[in-house]
């Protein structure tokens, strides 16, 4: 949020105050600066170029895990199934 827009915000709140505290209507305004640039600051929040490089980062990875997947169906499709054969013991009965 750019600080133009936290000023907007905090007049449009000032504005909103009843008609019997605008005499403090410019220490309101300054208040609510300060809580809301307080409040955003706490926030974990990233640039919007931030964001767009990571959103294009999972794109790329999409796709490349879509192109895998089909790699991997033709890949399992063209071999024939593989069984494996389980080796069974013998155990040997002990004579008493």
């Amino acid at each position: 949020m750019t600080k133009e827009s936290i000023e907007k915000l905090a007049r449009k709140l000032a504005e909103s105050v009843p008609e019997g505290l605008r005499a403090v209507r410019e220490d309101l305004e300054k208040n609510f600066q300060s809580v809301l640039q307080s409040g955003i600051g706490k926030l974990d929040l990233v640039s919007r170029e931030e964001f767009e490089i990571q959103e294009a980062v999972l794109a790329r990875t999409r796709e490349k895990l879509q192109a895998l997947e089909s790699r991997l169906k033709v890949l399992e499709s063209s071999k024939p199934a593989v069984k494996k054969k389980t080796a069974r013991k013998k155990t040997a009965k002990k004579k008493p």
